[in-house]
C-alpha cells in the first residue's frame, strides 16, 4: 500500500509542479514580476499544495525507513535469543527442582502443625457456624 501511496502523491506533485509552471509562465506573459506573481492566490494554492505533497513524501519515506529498521532489528531478535534461550532452558530446571523441592518441605512443615489444630478448629465451626453462634452464645 505504501508504494502506491508514493506513486500517487509523486503523480500529485507532478501535477501540481506543471500547473504552476503554466500559472508563473501565463502571469509573466501578462507583465507581472515574480515577487507580484508569488501573491497571486492560484499560486499560493499551488505551491500549499506542493508543500503539502512533499512533507507526506517525507512522512512516507520516514515510515519505510523505520519499517526497515524494525525488520532489521527483529531479524537480530530472531537470530540472537536463540542461544540465550539454549543457555537459560540449561540454567531454569537446574534451578526450578531447587526451588520445587523448597516449597514441598515448607509445606509440609506447616501443614502438620496446622492440621492438629485445624481439626479443632473445623470442628467448632461445623457445631457452630456463625448463624448459629450468636444462638449459643445467647443460652450460655
Amino acid at each position: 500500500m505504501g508504494l502506491k501511496q508514493k506513486q500517487m502523491q509523486k503523480r500529485q506533485k507532478e501535477y501540481f509542479e506543471h500547473h504552476l509552471q503554466n500559472r508563473l509562465s501565463f502571469l509573466s506573459g501578462k507583465g507581472i514580476e515574480a515577487p507580484r506573481a508569488d501573491k497571486d492566490p492560484l499560486v499560493k494554492k499551488l505551491k500549499a499544495n506542493i508543500r503539502a505533497v512533499n512533507n507526506r513524501l517525507r512522512l512516507l519515506a520516514e515510515n519505510e525507513k523505520r519499517t526497515a529498521e524494525m525488520a532489521k532489528i527483529k531479524a537480530e531478535r530472531a537470530a540472537a535469543p536463540k542461544e540465550e534461550k539454549e543457555s537459560a532452558k540449561v540454567e531454569k530446571p537446574k534451578k526450578t527442582p531447587e526451588e520445587g523441592k523448597a516449597k514441598k518441605a515448607k509445606p509440609e512443615k506447616k501443614a502438620a502443625p496446622p492440621k492438629e489444630k485445624g481439626g479443632d478448629k473445623e470442628q467448632k465451626p461445623a457445631e457452630s457456624p456463625k448463624t448459629e453462634s450468636p444462638q449459643e452464645d445467647k443460652p450460655q
